[in-house]
Formats: structure tokens, C-alpha cells, sequence
């Protein structure tokens, strides 16, 4: 596998204190409160950002305020993971402001979130090489709805988030080039990895296998940003890519010919139709971790590597 300089945090323990902050759009309440019980169910103690239910405009509160919680909760001691309560838009904006000598100072924790906190996967793998969590947030619908968490989306988050837990591969229902690979996972959303292009924060392939998800895209928005992404270099040395679910897209035919017709010339084995981003179920998968995708099972396979000594 291609080797990157990584650092690994510690897996969560029955007991550990995490925070739940808000980078992006603003919370629903009564949702946040059933995802903070679902935490707790997993014999986590949560505490929450003073500023989560903040509001300005489309954003969680002013970008001073978002900082602030992310920041604070990065840097105490005694929080083991930072777990980010829902998407929207926002999270690129506090790129800039946050302190990355003092969150480099802190050591690595984790850092859960999906859909918009794809701006923070990069710029923690860039500014704090870190491996990150890619999954549920407890405001969004899989973990905070009335009738109670998706039970595999929760199953397959615990396995992630606490020692010992291996979720096993990922199986997704279409092949679209055969082959096998095998490198670290990068990308996540890609609204986000277009509109990254041309920050500090733009992602480079570069022997990455390539998650790749979205939600409310129309197919030609669909060939729009990937053709970003490959004539701004961002794919060159993809070793591989891993399709995950493309809700309120349009045709899903329409969807899969725009992904096999913008990536199959590059000649690198994808696996299509996984359970990763907006979808039902939502699985989670560690960003910057080894993967290995296998087309012969339609699967791929997260490789999270225990730090040695940890704490």
C-alpha cells in the first residue's frame, strides 16, 4: 500500500466524554437531543457546544462562534472525540480562521461527520494528518429520528468508533471497472471536493482510493464537478474508487452512466452503490485509513490501524 504520514487517535472506551459541535447549518433541537441519547446509549458521557443552536441565516451562528466550539472542543483534554451534528453549509468557511498550531498541539482525537464536514476531513488530514470518521450525525434523520436510530447505521458506527469494533466490508451492488486496490481512503462529498479546488484544502488523489457521494445533484451538475476535479488534476493516480449513494439525484441510471463515463477511462477499479453518505443506511468509513476495494465481492474494505500504546 502507498505509505502517507499518518497519525491514527485512540478508538473510544464505555466512559470517554465527547463533544458535539456544530460547524455547518444550523440544528434542529429536538433532533440533537435524540442523537445525544443515542451517544449516551453507547455508555459515551456528551457534552455540547455552548453555541450548537446558534443561528445566522443558513449557518449555526456567526463563523467567530462555530470556531470557537470547534476549536475548544479539539483542544480539551479530556474530550476523546469531536462529533459534528449535522451538515448543511459552513464548515469551509472556518478553514482559515481556526488555529491549526493549537489543534496540532492537542494530539489526534476523533473527528465524526459526513456531507459538508468533508471541508474539515481535508483540511484536518492536511493541516493535522490525522485519520478522520466518515459517518452519522446525531441531528441528521439516521440517528436523531422520533422512531429511534437506523439499527445498522448505529451498528456499524459503533464499530468504528470503539476498540475493538471491525465492521467487515462494505458491499456495494454494481462493478463498473473490475480490478483490485488497495491505498488510503480520501475524498467524501463531491459538492465539497469540487468546491475545494484551487483552496490550500483541495484534494489530490495521488494513490487515494476515492470516496465519492452526493445528494440533491442533477446528473449534468454530477458530470459538472467531476470534470472539475479531473481537469484540475485532482484524480491523477487514483488507485481505485469506491461509489457510495446518490439520493434525489435524479434516474440512478442517468447517475451511473455520468460516473462510468468521467471515470472509467481512468483505468482504476470501481465498485459502485455503497452504503456511505446520505442514504439508508448510512455505514462509516475511516478517511485517511487503509482500504481495499475487491470487485470479485463487490466490496470495500476500511483498515483502521490501533495506535500502539495508546492511552
Amino acid at each position: 500500500m502507498v505509505e502517507f504520514p499518518r497519525l491514527f487517535p485512540r478508538r473510544l472506551r464505555p466512559g470517554d466524554t465527547v463533544a458535539v459541535v456544530a460547524p455547518s447549518g444550523p440544528v434542529d433541537p429536538a433532533r440533537l437531543e435524540r442523537g445525544k441519547e443515542v451517544l449516551k446509549g453507547l455508555g459515551l458521557d456528551v457534552i455540547v457546544g455552548s453555541r450548537v443552536l446558534g443561528r445566522e441565516r443558513f449557518l449555526a451562528g456567526p463563523d467567530s462562534a462555530r470556531v470557537v466550539d470547534l476549536q475548544a472542543a479539539w483542544c480539551d483534554p479530556a474530550v476523546s472525540a469531536v462529533i459534528c451534528a449535522r451538515g448543511g453549509y459552513g464548515a469551509t468557511r472556518l478553514l482559515e480562521p481556526l488555529d491549526w498550531d493549537a489543534m496540532r498541539a492537542a494530539g489526534p482525537k476523533i473527528l465524526l461527520g459526513s456531507s459538508d464536514i468533508t471541508a474539515l476531513h481535508r483540511a484536518f488530514a492536511r493541516e493535522l494528518g490525522v485519520a478522520t470518521l466518515f459517518g452519522p450525525m446525531p441531528a441528521c434523520s439516521l440517528l436523531g429520528a422520533p422512531e429511534g436510530p437506523e439499527p445498522e447505521t448505529l451498528s456499524r458506527l459503533r464499530a468504528a468508533l470503539f476498540e475493538g469494533g471491525s465492521a467487515g466490508p462494505i458491499r456495494g451492488d454494481r462493478v463498473l471497472v473490475p480490478g483490485r486496490a488497495e491505498g488510503p481512503v480520501g475524498g467524501g462529498n463531491l459538492s465539497l471536493l469540487a468546491a475545494l479546488c484551487g483552496t490550500p484544502y483541495g484534494f489530490r488523489a495521488d494513490g487515494h482510493i476515492v470516496l465519492l457521494e452526493d445528494v440533491g445533484e442533477q446528473p449534468y451538475r454530477i458530470d459538472r464537478m467531476l470534470t472539475q476535479l479531473l481537469q484540475a488534476g485532482s484524480l491523477d493516480g487514483a488507485a481505485g474508487f469506491a461509489l457510495g449513494s446518490w439520493v434525489g439525484c435524479g434516474d440512478p441510471d442517468d447517475v451511473l452512466a455520468v460516473l462510468t463515463d468521467r471515470l472509467a477511462p481512468l483505468g482504476v477499479p470501481i465498485v459502485a452503490g455503497l452504503p456511505v453518505g446520505h442514504g439508508s443506511p448510512q455505514f462509516s468509513l475511516w478517511m485517511e485509513a487503509d482500504g481495499v476495494i475487491d470487485t470479485q465481492s463487490c466490496s470495500m474494505t476500511g483498515l483502521f490501524r490501533d495506535p500502539e500504546g495508546a492511552p
